[in-house]
């Protein structure tokens, strides 16, 4: 893929039209959710205690029957707003990527400067803030996980990299039509959550319907797509969230003409917890 073709849906929000059908394309079942992009608009979004100039649509939350290890936010910064206090759980990591629009991040005594793909990893206990510096709107995505301490390993640092800096993996023998951006080795231990990108090109597929423990939250970026989700074939485009329970049985393929990629997050590398009190 070359690099013009990376493109990242970002809501800009506004109001439906008075002539639309109420009927959207939102599902909401015990296994999974879709969120359509049609449904971030300005009466949907939040606002976080600590941030100036900005708004939040919630994707996804911890809450019985829905997401259960993770929060997903989309952000959106005015110029000249941001946070110095953006995280309220001490324990929580998190990963920004950039949609679109310019982000200064800084922790550790640096300063980073983010711009469209690029991407973040920020520890438990790191200290970090955010603002917008430009003279226009950025946007990002935002997961938050409770990070699950092991006796014997340490935590791991922050980093920040971009979509563009990491060399997407094809999964063998699909010919590059199928392949994963990982930001985070597999075998590194030490993150109990994986945030990637993958890429379809058209005619690319999941050919079986995995079922497995980790839970996903997915964000379409670019292009369309069509998900089995449970029993159910669902069309899918970018500025799509979808959220699937664990062991929800899951397939797609890519539709239309251009890349189909999603941001996705799953919880990976920990024992299953025991005791559900």
């Amino acid at each position: 893929m070359t690099d013009a073709s990376r493109t990242y849906y970002a809501p800009t929000g506004g109001l439906p039209d008075q002539n639309q059908r109420a009927r959207e394309r939102a599902v909401f079942t015990n296994s999974y959710a879709v969120i359509p992009r049609g449904v971030l608009s300005d009466i949907t979004t939040s606002f976080l205690p600590h941030w100036t100039k900005s708004r939040a649509w919630v994707l996804a939350r911890p809450l019985s029957g829905f997401a259960e290890t993770f929060a997903e936010l989309i952000v959106e910064i005015a110029p000249g707003g941001g946070s110095q206090r953006p995280e309220p759980d001490a324990g929580a990591q998190g990963v920004l990527f950039v949609l679109a629009g310019h982000l200064t991040l800084r922790f550790g005594g640096q300063t980073h400067e983010m711009s469209d793909g690029g991407y973040a990893y920020l520890s438990p206990d790191e200290l970090w803030t955010v603002e917008n510096t430009s003279d226009t709107p950025v946007s990002f995505v935002w997961v938050r996980k409770r990070y699950e301490d092991v006796a014997g390993i340490e935590r791991p640092e922050s980093f920040v990299t971009s979509d563009e800096a990491v060399t997407a993996i094809s999964m063998p023998e699909t010919s590059d039509y199928w392949a994963t951006t990982r930001f985070v080795d597999p075998n590194d231990l030490r993150h109990d959550m994986h945030v990637n990108i993958v890429t379809f090109l058209p005619g690319g597929t999941i050919p079986f319907a995995e079922t497995h423990v980790m839970e996903h939250g997915l964000y379409v970026l670019q292009g369309r797509g069509v998900y089995l989700l449970n029993q159910d074939w669902v069309e899918v485009e970018e500025g799509d969230f979808l959220w699937l329970r664990a062991f929800c049985p899951q397939a797609c393929y890519a539709a239309g003409r251009r890349p189909f990629r999603y941001l996705l997050y799953k919880d990976v590398n920990r024992h299953a917890a025991l005791d559900l009190t």
